[in-house]
This record gives C-alpha cells, sequence and structure tokens, in this order.
C-alpha cells in the first residue's frame, strides 16, 4: 500500500508521520506546498505519476480563519478547489482519499453533539470553503471525509502552544468561556487514519465522519487545564465572546458525535484531558 500525505509538513502531517511509524506494513510519501501545489492540476498529475499512491490523505489546508475574511480567494482556492484536484485525479486513476475537514462548517447554534447528517450552515469564509471542497470531493465518489475540531499538537502553531508560551511571559490570561467544543490531539486523529489506511478494504467508506477527543470543555477549560498540568502560576480569566471580538465567527458550540467512527474502526476514543497529559509529556520533557 502506498500512501500519498499531501499539506505534510503541517500539525496533522506530521502527527501521521510520527504515528507511521507504528505501520510498517505501508509505504508513506510525504509532500508539501513546497513539491506538489495541489490547487494545480498539473502539480497533483505529476505528484501522482511520481508515487504511484494507492491512497491519499489531505491533510493540506488554509486554515487562518480571521484572516480568511479578508483573503477569501485563497482560502476557496487552497480549500475547496484543491481537495476537488485531488478528488478528481484519484477518480480517474482508481486512488482513493481521506480528506479532512472541520467542526466550522456548523453554526453553532445546537446544543447536542454535531452527527453528520446534522445541517450545516458554516458562519465563516473559512467554514464555507471547508464545506465547499467537501462537497466538491465528495462529487467523485472515492472521498471519505473527516471532520475534527481544535486541533492541537506538540508541532506547529496552535492554541496550547500559544497558551504555554504567553503563560511564561504574563501573569494573568484572558479566555473566552462561552465556546464549547472538544479539543483533538492531531496524534490520536492521525492513529485514527492511519488505522483507515491500513484495512481500507475493510474500513474505507466514502462518506463523512466526525472525529475529535472524548469529552466537552470550553477554551476557558482548556487554557486553565494545559496551565494547570504545566505547573504555571498564571491566572486564567474567564470573558465572554463579546469582550474578545474577532473578525471571523466562531461556532459557540461545536462538539462533533463520535459514534459513526467508533462503531467503524472499534476503538475507544481517548479523553481530551488524558491526551493533553500525554502531548505535554512530549513537548515539555
Amino acid at each position: 500500500m502506498r500512501v500519498l500525505i499531501t499539506g505534510a509538513n503541517g500539525q496533522l502531517g506530521t502527527a501521521i508521520r510520527k504515528e507511521s511509524q507504528n505501520f510498517e506494513s505501508l509505504n508513506f510519501y510525504y509532500t508539501d506546498i513546497e513539491e506538489t501545489d495541489i490547487s494545480s492540476k498539473e502539480s497533483v498529475g505529476s505528484a501522482f505519476e511520481k508515487y504511484s499512491p494507492n491512497i491519499v490523505v489531505n491533510c493540506a489546508a488554509y486554515t487562518a480563519v480571521d484572516r480568511a475574511e479578508d483573503e477569501r480567494e485563497k482560502a476557496y482556492t487552497l480549500n475547496a478547489q484543491a481537495p476537488a484536484n485531488l478528488a478528481e485525479q484519484c477518480k480517474t486513476k482508481n486512488i482513493k482519499l481521506i480528506h479532512i475537514s472541520t467542526d466550522y462548517v456548523f453554526d453553532g447554534k445546537g446544543n447536542t453533539p454535531y452527527m453528520e447528517t446534522d445541517k450545516v450552515n458554516p458562519l465563516s469564509v473559512y467554514g464555507q470553503s471547508k464545506l465547499k471542497g467537501e462537497e466538491l470531493a465528495m462529487a467523485y465518489g472515492n472521498t471519505m471525509v473527516i471532520r475534527t475540531s481544535w486541533l492541537y499538537s506538540a508541532y506547529g502553531n496552535n492554541f496550547m502552544k500559544t497558551i504555554l508560551k504567553y503563560g511564561n511571559e504574563r501573569p494573568e490570561l484572558r479566555v473566552v468561556f462561552d465556546q464549547t467544543g472538544t479539543p483533538t490531539l492531531a496524534n490520536d486523529l492521525a492513529i485514527a487514519i492511519l488505522q483507515i489506511v491500513q484495512k481500507t478494504d475493510k474500513l474505507f467508506v466514502p462518506e463523512i465522519f466526525h472525529f475529535s477527543n472524548q469529552g466537552v470543555c470550553s477554551w476557558y477549560d482548556f487554557a486553565y487545564e494545559i496551565i494547570t498540568q504545566a505547573g504555571l502560576s498564571t491566572k486564567i480569566v474567564p470573558i465572554t465572546t463579546n469582550e474578545y471580538p474577532t473578525k471571523a465567527i466562531r461556532p459557540q458550540y461545536s462538539v462533533l458525535n463520535k459514534q459513526k467512527i467508533t462503531n467503524l474502526l472499534e476503538m475507544e476514543i481517548p479523553h481530551w484531558r488524558q491526551s493533553l497529559v500525554k502531548c505535554l509529556q512530549e513537548y515539555l520533557r
């Protein structure tokens, strides 16, 4: 099995690279925008010729949520057109595609964990571009979409590392408490993806699935736990979304129902606190 990872230098791509060491039956090839621009059909075609993959995992995305409000075209190019390019060429070559999406496809006005079949209504350009990418890619019939939320890891830029940075510099941090979701350790998502790849014939289903860690918290709760587990004395002050205005509207509630992927993989997904402890041990050692 030949596996091509696009967007390989990002958080999830890096996590897959680390966790893939436990999947020795698979051959992995990693590419990022410097080598393969997936918004270009020609570049995608060249990568497929070079690596001859059986399955592609697309980890590439435009994730600058606020900047996307001003850079709509860039967001749509990478989040919508690029996965469509991948899916189209995968279809012609009988290659399977796993594409990663986001909780931002929902408006966050619900109060029970979102199922894959629930109505989508993204409030931001980022969310709208990611939804369009889902739709365009899935139209080819060979794409499995995995939506995730609040991704963090020991690599790249993310909320955990930002909180640790400022927690070491400031006596107090103000963090919103009225946005609720679930942090997802990139390594846990990587393991779920790799299990699907390893047993493609059985587990690859061209539908939408949700994956995050278990449990529910606010950004305030997440920040408080990060500071506490890291042994820092920084005070975390809860504030409302209105007190921390951003250009893009965030979903207030974006907890994902994971039952569908849990049933598929027959696996237990770790609680977010458990995974945070594991991540901090790796990052701070």
